[in-house]
């Protein structure tokens, strides 16, 4: 690394070059509108470093993961385990201007925050400050929590600018002062939900607490990677034992998504009415949840599939006649944004149900677009279920008019113009349309 590369780099005085995407790991099946993105900015002729701070877990991949270019780098994720790296990427980290501040910087959280998680990321900060490539005059990071505490303290080693993009337990389960912090140091902030936005721009700085520092950016679809499907014209009402509705749910098993709350409500639905579940997804509550539904009486009605690449959702949601969801606030104040796979679902014109809870309202109108229900609450939710199963053209009704709104509104275009605007312009080159 030159001695120029070490000093730190004034925002005016930079060419634009390649962008750094701090992410917590990749690849990963729950993430698919981070890949999305990546391959969306590749496609405009961006630069990109991908570095993650875990190694990915998920057995399968999606296809978008495969048509992505940027070369990828890892982290040491626990510090212990790549000691001799660790130590070299201190030595020269802590030879740049600013590591004296990122350190006080670092001094300062540790004292508020007295756990193992805020040295690793100091520890992450200093390899990747040693490691960057010379071509980086931009950090990026995806998620408000650990990411941008790495982020910001190479930020504050290098004197690169550095920006975020905020989502969903990133921003509710982390402190206010730290939210405060790194509003106050990122050039900007992006947001998937005018929900989130509305409460960190309560905590931007006051001289600047529009929409200039934090940006509604709704993620949106690849519309062309979810092309509408014709669906068959059934007529499943649940009254036939041989053609059981098809209900459908994606989402990790985590309390916030409340799978427990839906099993019991499936176990209040009459017993004439016939049903089937498919439940996409892996967490560390899948093992409890099928006990639960076997405690139930439900085991026999429900199919685990576990994780799923992208091609096998897909097929799910075109062969489904309900998706449902019930999303709740985790007991840590963890919640949904706006759960992709509504969206997804949607965009097939199957008919959502889900709860009235964090952003889900932005995307469904309740009777209009979908139908909601208060969270926690499994009679309502029950009531719903039975409404919908036993009314195909309601469903029909909803699916298309669900369909109608993704396809006006959600298109992942707007979102990727906005972030081209926001990011220094690809070096030597012209942003592809």
């Amino acid at each position: 690394m030159t001695e120029e590369r070490n000093r730190p780099v004034g925002r005016a005085q930079q060419d634009p070059g390649a962008v750094a995407v701090v992410l917590k790991g990749y690849p990963r099946l729950s993430e698919t509108f981070i890949a999305q993105e990546i391959l969306a900015l590749e496609r405009r002729g961006f630069t990109l470093r991908l570095v993650s701070m875990r190694h990915p877990t998920d057995r399968k991949r999606h296809p978008v993961h495969d048509e992505i270019r940027a070369p990828v780098s890892y982290l040491p994720e626990y510090l212990y385990q790549e000691p001799l790296r660790v130590l070299r990427g201190w030595w020269r980290a802590r030879r740049l201007p600013g590591y004296a501040a990122a350190r006080r910087a670092f001094l300062r959280d540790l004292w508020r925050d007295r756990t193992p998680n805020r040295p690793r990321r100091f520890g992450q900060a200093c390899v990747l400050a040693a490691e960057l490539p010379a071509e980086v005059t931009w950090l990026y990071a995806h998620f408000l929590h650990t990411p941008a505490s790495v982020a910001r303290y190479t930020a504050l080693m290098t004197g690169l600018p550095w920006s975020v993009s905020a989502h969903a337990k990133d921003i509710w389960t982390i402190p206010a002062w730290e939210k405060r912090e790194k509003l106050a140091e990122a050039e900007w902030l992006v947001t998937c939900t005018r929900f989130g936005a509305d409460h960190l721009r309560a905590l931007a700085p006051q001289a600047d607490p529009g929409p200039g520092r934090v940006r509604l950016l709704y993620h949106g679809l690849d519309l062309a990677r979810f092309a509408a499907a014709p669906r068959a014209g059934d007529l499943r009402d649940g009254s036939d034992p041989a053609q059981p509705v098809r209900l459908l749910s994606v989402g990790r098993a985590v309390e916030k998504k409340g799978y427990d709350v839906l099993l019991q409500a499936l176990a209040e639905l009459p017993e004439a009415l016939n049903w089937r579940l498919t439940h996409i997804g892996g967490g560390p509550l899948r093992g409890a949840l099928e006990r639960q539904a076997a405690a139930l009486g439900l085991a026999g009605r429900i199919t685990w599939m576990g994780s799923q690449a992208q091609t096998e959702i897909l097929a799910q949601y075109r062969a489904a006649d309900l998706f449902v969801l019930a999303s709740r606030i985790a007991r840590d104040g963890d919640r949904d944004g706006l759960p992709n796979v509504l969206m997804e679902a949607q965009s097939q014109a199957l008919a959502c149900l889900a709860t009235r809870v964090a952003a889900i309202p932005e995307l469904i109108e309740d009777g209009a677009s979908g139908a909601l229900v208060p969270p926690e609450d499994p009679a309502a939710l029950a009531a719903a279920l039975a409404r919908l199963i036993a009314a195909p053209a309601e469903r029909r009704r909803l699916g298309d008019a669900g369909q109608q709104r993704i396809r006006a509104d959600f298109d992942m275009k707007s979102g990727i113009d906005c972030l081209a605007e926001l990011l220094p312009p690809p070096l030597g080159r012209e942003a592809a349309e």
